[in-house]
């Protein structure tokens, strides 16, 4: 392949994985999915292209589909059993963000949505809310006709629109002082003022550190207020699991508030929250290991500054 082809596919790379990345949930698999899409691209009679920008988009967009298609096939995710990939604010793979729609589309809550649409519904509404596209364009790439890509995007919009009914959003001072209140009461026993941190329509969602077969949710503020509070709660086994002294960070992950758990230099688990209308509305744990590699290696070339919690 020639050097010319090569830096037209690396000049749209970031946006591939991007795309990848709100797809598939798993920055390892949008990895490998525009690392296969440029063996396409290398294998491919690049004369015949007309718009390499959109024919690497169709290519990549049903190699991801595909993999979704043949995970749920094998049973190996499905909704309420897997939680997307957290990533460090940041990575390029949470781009672009210039609009509400397109920052809303890589939080978690909403990756975590996606996974109840079919594989159709994900692809129209990740190509018309994150990436603008028209429905001609999603038509060809999807091989579907405009009506039916309408179809879709107003499908997952209700879908997911029906889940993210909140109050207003907070910016992003006051979501820290909320944070930084509910995890002080949260490593504190102080179980009512947790309670009062909540909203009503709370909802908390945790992959049991890896363990648990499917994924632990909790609804009611009471329910979600003791989870929190045995969770955050200091133990001699819990700092044995984590091998080393544990302190507690905030940053953002997926364009939301964390508190990242770090123990030595190695990130051993995030919960990203989401406040509204100063109280917490949802928190998701995850401490997987496997879900949390590229955003322990991040974590590695940050300077992370003062932790809210020194020693845990």
């Amino acid at each position: 392949m020639d050097s010319a082809a090569v830096d037209r596919f690396e000049a749209g790379r970031s946006r591939l994985a991007s795309l990848a990345y709100r797809l598939l949930g798993s920055a390892a698999d949008a990895e490998d999915a525009v690392q296969d899409t440029f063996l396409r691209w290398q294998a491919a009679d690049r004369e015949r292209i007309e718009v390499p920008e959109a024919w690497l988009t169709k290519v990549a967009t049903n190699l991801c589909l595909d993999r979704l298609r043949s995970a749920q096939a094998r049973h190996e995710r499905t909704a309420g059993a897997w939680l997307p990939e957290p990533l460090l604010e940041g990575d390029p793979m949470l781009g672009p963000a210039d609009t509400y729609e397109q920052r809303e589309s890589v939080t978690l809550a909403v990756l975590t949505l996606l996974e109840r649409l079919s594989p159709a519904e994900r692809a129209v509404y990740v190509l018309r809310e994150a990436f603008s596209y028209s429905h001609a364009e999603i038509a060809a790439i999807l091989d579907i006709t405009e009506a039916a890509s309408q179809q879709h995007a107003h499908r997952a919009r209700n879908r997911v629109a029906a889940e993210r009914r909140r109050g207003g959003a907070a910016d992003p001072a006051s979501a820290r002082r909320v944070v930084e209140e509910f995890l002080a009461a949260a490593t504190s026993g102080r179980t009512d003022r947790l309670v009062a941190l909540l909203t009503d329509d709370v909802t908390a969602v945790s992959d049991g550190a890896g363990l648990a077969r499917r994924l632990l949710r909790y609804t009611s503020r009471e329910r979600v207020a003791s989870f929190v509070r045995a969770g955050f709660r200091p133990t001699p086994a819990k700092r044995r699991l984590a091998g080393a002294p544990l302190a507690m960070h905030l940053a953002r992950v997926n364009g939301t508030l964390a508190v990242v758990a770090v123990a030595g230099e190695r990130v051993v688990g995030a919960v990203a929250f989401e406040v509204s209308d100063g109280r917490v509305s949802s928190l998701y744990g995850i401490a997987a290991r496997n879900r949390l590699a590229r955003l322990d290696e991040a974590w590695q070339h940050r300077a992370p500054g003062a932790p809210v919690i020194a020693a845990w």
